[in-house]
């Protein structure tokens, strides 16, 4: 069974009056509740043995989640940031993976996203930027319950947009440091840019030396050589066929948001959940809770 989480709540104060945020050129990192930007935490004890070596607590759960927020706009057209951050505040997870966030631009309300959701759900964010977009800045961003060590953004080859992966590095309790690299690559209907980027991300993957989960809107289907060639290099989530799909998030027909977590040797087999939020955006939430892989002999 999954230890209890911590569950997150969002202030009564509306996202609208939240500002404030740490930035440097197209990436935007902030530490809330008063940590220091990027401070680095070691590892978590190691779990209570007995005198057999066999471990007497359970192992490690680390619950995470990638969600489309489509910039706060539900799938009723209203924009409506707060909405976005009740629906993140009920997946209960520990790191969040967003696409489609936008910073400071005026569709939204000029609200820097990213921060505002951080802030009312007390997480620590990063945000990357794709683009310039009317008056602001458009692209992703991740929530983590714990300090973000570093932040990087991986540059993609261009497609009908630019885009990049967001990679942060975190040091969850029991699980040492990991990175954690949020994609949402291009939606056209020819999958010659997909590939593209997901072959770089797949080299950026296999240079990494410590675990890591990739995560996010893939715009493809299970199947696909994108697919394929990513969910390849680690274990992807298993999920009821007739339960997998993720948008529209008023009547799902695709399955092109998903969770995968590498080298396979790091991770425990585990299940993927597609959360049944219809509104809040037009894609629904995926959730996770990953585990370490036993050592041999345990």
């Amino acid at each position: 069974m999954k230890p209890p989480h911590h569950q997150f709540a969002v202030a009564s104060t509306s996202i609208a009056s939240i500002a404030s945020i740490a930035s440097f050129g197209g990436l935007a990192v902030s530490a809330c509740l008063g940590t220091v930007l990027l401070f680095f935490v070691g590892c978590g004890t190691a779990p209570d043995r007995d005198r057999s070596g066999t471990s007497t607590s359970p192992p490690p759960s680390l619950r995470i989640a990638t969600y489309n927020i489509r910039h706060g706009r539900g799938a009723d057209d209203v924009l409506d940031l707060d909405r976005t951050a009740r629906a993140i505040a009920a997946l209960d997870a520990d790191v969040v993976a967003l696409q489609e966030v936008d910073e400071r631009v005026r569709r939204s309300g000029r609200i820097d996203q990213a921060a505002a959701l951080g802030e009312s759900l007390g997480m620590h964010h990063g945000f990357g930027s794709f683009m310039d977009h009317d008056g602001g800045r458009y692209g992703m961003a991740i929530l983590s319950r714990w300090p973000i060590a570093s932040i990087d953004s991986w540059r993609l080859p261009t497609g009908n947009e630019p885009r990049i992966a967001l990679a942060i590095e975190i040091d969850p309790p029991g699980f040492g440091r990991c990175t954690i690299v949020d994609v949402h690559f291009d939606w056209v209907t020819d999958d010659g840019f997909r590939f593209a980027q997901a072959e770089v991300v797949a080299a950026r993957l296999a240079d990494l030396d410590r675990p890591w989960i990739l995560l996010g809107d893939f715009n493809d289907t299970p199947g696909t050589r994108t697919r394929g060639r990513l969910g390849g290099l680690g274990r992807e989530g298993d999920r009821p066929p007739e339960e997998s799909n993720t948008w529209p998030a008023d009547a799902p027909a695709v399955d092109i948001d998903s969770i995968i977590a590498g080298p396979v040797e790091a991770w425990a087999a585990f299940d993927l959940r597609v959360v049944p939020e219809a509104i809040a955006s037009d894609h629904r939430p995926v959730v996770a809770d990953l585990t370490p892989r036993p050592a041999p002999g345990d």
